[in-house]
């Protein structure tokens, strides 16, 4: 069922903060198969914006057949998606991507679950499936959204870059304060915070799962415009490229040059 295209329906639409919207759609199939760390990609009803716009799935609702996607306004066309309202329709392809790898995450680990920016709505369904011990750790650069989301499933710490909530500063700021550990990592943010996040994961030798942010055009594999440097030669182009759409966007951190 994956990369199928479908029209469906704008089940409800919220304002988390100033430029964060929170839509949940109506997608029983897709529900049904989406897996944490994977993406859709949704298109606009402007006909001369021909590419879709990559969003990650924040949460599955399986037993009520939605999707819920958290997404940032960064322009026309996520402008767009922030008008439409319950009983809107929309166009949207997926699941698409490789999400990130439960089995990685069992009982008695404890795990970090690290959220940069818009990278944070990914993580909120991984945090509802795993089975181990949660510590979600989320960076902002002011306003809020979703970490009330986060506390039924785990300990939350919050970093801000203007000190206004938690910890002033970064992610590895808030675990370095509050003296965190794990067993395991889980991220999704800009490259810089993964790159540091990489960096810590290797030092301290902790398992280290990557979502790697970037802008895509065909979201399947297709067109290589999403492309990473990786250690491993890609079948596909014959190169150290991995397609982010296609191959990840989750990757071992120690498989992924940042």
């Amino acid at each position: 069922m994956a990369q199928k295209k479908i029209l469906t329906r704008v089940a409800s639409q919220e304002q988390l903060s100033g430029d964060v919207f929170s839509m949940w759609i109506d997608a029983a199939e897709m529900a049904a198969e989406a897996r944490p760390g994977q993406f859709l990609s949704l298109y606009t009803g402007d006909g001369s914006k021909l590419l879709p716009r990559p969003i990650s799935i924040c949460e599955i609702d399986g037993e009520n057949g939605r999707l819920r996607l958290v997404y940032r306004v960064v322009g026309g066309g996520t402008e767009e998606f922030s008008h439409y309202k319950a009983g809107d329709s929309i166009a949207v392809m997926g699941p698409l991507g490789n999400g990130f790898p439960l089995e990685t995450g069992t009982e008695g680990k404890k795990a970090f679950l690290i959220g940069g920016g818009i990278g944070i709505p990914p993580m909120l369904q991984l945090a509802k499936e795993l089975t181990c011990e949660v510590q979600a750790v989320l960076g902002y650069r002011d306003q809020l959204f979703l970490n009330e989301d986060f506390a039924p499933y785990g300990e939350v710490y919050i970093a801000t870059e203007d000190g206004s909530a938690g910890t002033e500063g970064n992610v590895m700021d808030a675990i370095r304060e509050n003296k965190l550990q794990a067993d395991v990592i889980y991220a999704c943010g800009p490259t810089p915070m993964l790159r540091a996040i990489k960096a810590y994961a290797a030092e301290n030798q902790i398992e280290c799962y990557l979502s790697l942010e970037e802008k895509m055009a065909c979201g399947v594999g297709a067109c290589l415009a999403c492309v990473c440097k990786t250690k491993e030669i890609d079948e596909h182009s014959q190169v150290h490229n991995k397609r982010i759409c296609k191959d990840g966007p989750v990757f071992p951190a120690e498989e992924v040059e940042l």
